[in-house]
């Protein structure tokens, strides 16, 4: 019986350590992601015809856009998926002249904007202050500039913060600042030119999330960088499969375990059997005591399972992802641990059952 328990233990215990650290990863890999760039994109509508690929821009015919008032960004927070949105960074967008050259200039929050682009490297440190900037790497070197000089534009002096490493995308030919100091020197006072948006939709498709942002700002045009939402999905769904996969295979062992050890234990039980035939039990009184014996002790297996597998992947979980938080223990999962357990105990035990109820009493007496 203690072998029986034992094996009903390991491969709860398994299961549940493996769905444990399975979560606990999962979360850790959507917050991360979460903070990985921008997935949705939210602009001013124009009749803009851009004839630009690839950064080569060779013109285009341009109308007046409209930008968004400042103080309505917060209604993003208001629509009905908004736990869904992580990062929201507003952007003020223009062209400035330094050293007699045009340059663009970018206002952003910097809070915002640093948790959005967590794979920004700089030489130099946050701009902390209004009249501190921070250079793309193409932009420093076009001004020749380096953290600590200073530049003028628009009447005002600023201070170079920081260098931006190159990144291989826009931020490398822009100045980025301070966005409300941004939108004085640009004379954009409470607008936004546009606005990016973290986002993961794990219990909702994206297309519902830029529908209602797109209800909310009707003149937007909101486009969801659907690759970049599906690959999240896909990592995260890819580690949850490969973990549900293990598990079964563990499960299967572990129904093996019991089989073998229930087949053993009527086996060594044939005299008790016999006895029990003798005195005028029937068939069906012998597996309802065998099946019964094997409900408690799969309770007993996957309490002891569950409690050890979350125990295991509380101190295993550094080892696998330093610094992640356990997800804690999941009391749906305690439920579907034990009733698994009992389960399987009782599926593995009905031939030895089925096989102790079908023994002749007389064969059973022959032992004693």
């Amino acid at each position: 019986m203690i072998f029986l328990v034992m094996g009903l233990v390991i491969g709860i215990a398994t299961v549940v350590t493996l769905l444990s650290i399975t979560e606990s990863m999962s979360k850790d890999i959507e917050a991360r992601l979460n903070q990985f760039g921008a997935n949705i994109v939210m602009v001013p509508r124009s009749k803009n015809i851009s004839l630009s690929y690839g950064g080569i821009d060779v013109g285009g015919v341009n109308y007046k856009v409209a930008e968004f008032d400042e103080q309505r960004i917060p209604e993003l927070r208001t629509i009905k998926n908004s736990k869904n949105l992580g990062v929201i960074a507003p952007k003020v967008i223009g062209s400035v002249r330094i050293k007699g050259r045009d340059v663009l200039l970018m206002g952003v929050d910097f809070e915002q904007e640093i948790a959005l682009k967590t794979w920004w490297q700089f030489d130099g440190s946050i701009p902390k202050q209004a009249d501190e900037v921070l250079l793309g790497s193409v932009a420093a070197e076009y001004l020749n500039l380096s953290p600590g000089d200073s530049l003028d534009f628009s009447g005002r002096r600023f201070i170079v913060a920081s260098v931006l490493h190159p990144t291989g995308s826009a931020e490398d030919n822009v100045v980025i600042g301070d966005l409300h100091e941004s939108q004085k020197v640009l004379g954009k006072e409470g607008k936004i030119s546009m606005v990016e948006i973290s986002a993961f939709c794990q219990g909702c498709p994206i297309n519902e999330l830029t529908l209602q942002i797109a209800e909310k700002f009707p003149e937007a045009k909101v486009t969801a960088l659907k690759q970049a939402v599906m690959s999240k999905m896909q990592s995260i769904e890819m580690f949850k499969s490969f973990s549900l996969g293990l598990s079964m295979v563990v499960i299967f062992i572990g129904s093996l375990m019991v089989f073998v050890t229930m087949m053993g234990s009527v086996n060594e039980r044939t005299r008790e059997i016999g006895v029990f035939r003798a005195i005028g039990f029937r068939r069906g009184h012998v597996m309802y005591i065998i099946l019964f014996e094997a409900m408690i002790v799969g309770m007993i297996g996957g309490l002891i399972g569950f409690f050890g597998g979350n125990g295991i992947a509380w101190a295993t979980l550094p080892f696998v992802l330093k610094g992640g938080p356990f997800a804690g223990i999941n009391a749906s999962l305690g439920i579907i641990a034990i009733l698994l357990s009992i389960t399987l105990s009782i599926a593995a035990s009905l031939y030895p059952a089925h096989k102790a109820s079908s023994l002749d009493p007389s064969d059973a007496l022959r032992v004693l």
